[in-house]
């Protein structure tokens, strides 16, 4: 049975910064890309980061760049979500995925490619 688990998520005033982990049971993890989104409240579930199976590559949305760093521990089974300089819009249940492709090293991390999903980690930034 697939589990993801997010975690790290909490209050944090503007300009702070949190780390959030997401650990994943039950798969392959080392051949699976794996994507963090994000859902606030009265808005549909959008992409904020992703990462190739292999690491070696990363996306972002626009909104994040230059301010979210996406990193992944094999030896752990996790991916990481480092936030910087946060902003209320960042304000949202953050929720990680893997990519329905084994050994995935494309940039399409849209919902409909994703698989299994956490339940997901409360992030609220305070202006």
């Amino acid at each position: 049975q697939v589990q993801l688990v997010e975690s790290g998520g909490g209050l944090v005033q503007a300009g702070g910064s949190l780390r959030l982990s997401c650990a994943a049971s039950g798969l392959t993890f080392r051949s699976a890309a794996m994507g963090w989104f994000r859902q606030a409240p009265g808005k549909e579930r959008e992409f904020v980061a992703a990462i190739t199976w292999s690491g070696g590559r990363t996306y972002y949305a626009d909104s994040v760049k230059g301010r979210f760093t996406i990193s992944r521990d094999n030896s752990k089974n996790t991916v990481n979500l480092q936030m910087n300089s946060l902003k209320p819009e960042d304000t949202a249940v953050y929720y990680c995925a893997d990519h329905r492709h084994t050994y995935y090293s494309g940039s399409l991390f849209d919902l409909a490619n994703m698989r299994y999903w956490g339940k997901g980690t409360l992030v609220t930034v305070s202006s």
